[in-house]
């Protein structure tokens, strides 16, 4: 994942020639001291929940090889450029930031070696399925990460195959 590639996605530049660019952030005092594949310091999941999601991605990763790492956050307040290093982010890496501010929740940053085994398209379809200010707004913004990882976790499971990641599944 090139350091571009990911300032872009965890300062979440916002798209709309009308709205500013959002400031790039580094607050390495907001990661917990224990290392953690998620980290919620917008309080949006339940201490249940994130330690069940947690659970669930260390088992993903076991099963898969790829590095799914959730960063829940309500830009400014977030670890920012910090979770490169904390995660060792690399080329088998997804960071999904959460985050309301851009409208859409769902926003993920794809490691070289990933985006060769899922399609592109599979992140937008995500991201508009359960991402979509109707979708979190809704049913609110714990189940859009939760929902947006099960279908994270039913894709990079799936056999190669053309098909693969081809439909939403969760």
């Amino acid at each position: 994942v090139s350091g571009a590639a990911l300032a872009v996605a965890l300062s979440l530049v916002l798209q709309s020639p009308a709205e500013a660019r959002l400031e790039g952030v580094n607050k390495p005092e907001l990661l917990p001291k224990r290392f953690t594949p998620v980290i919620d310091v917008a309080d949006f999941l339940t201490s249940g929940e994130e330690a069940r999601l947690v659970e669930r991605v260390k088992d993903l990763e076991k099963e898969t090889g790829v590095k799914l790492r959730v960063l829940a956050q309500n830009y400014p307040e977030t670890p920012g450029l910090a979770i490169k290093d904390y995660w060792k982010v690399d080329p088998q890496t997804v960071v999904f930031v959460a985050d309301p501010n851009t409208g859409n929740i769902a926003n993920f940053n794809v490691g070289d070696d990933v985006d060769l085994q899922v399609p592109r398209s599979f992140w937008s379809k995500v991201a508009g399925k359960y991402g979509n200010k109707f979708f979190w707004r809704e049913e609110g913004p714990e189940s859009a990460i939760l929902r947006s990882v099960d279908a994270i976790s039913a894709c990079l499971r799936e056999p190669e195959g053309p098909l693969k990641c081809t439909k939403i599944q969760s």
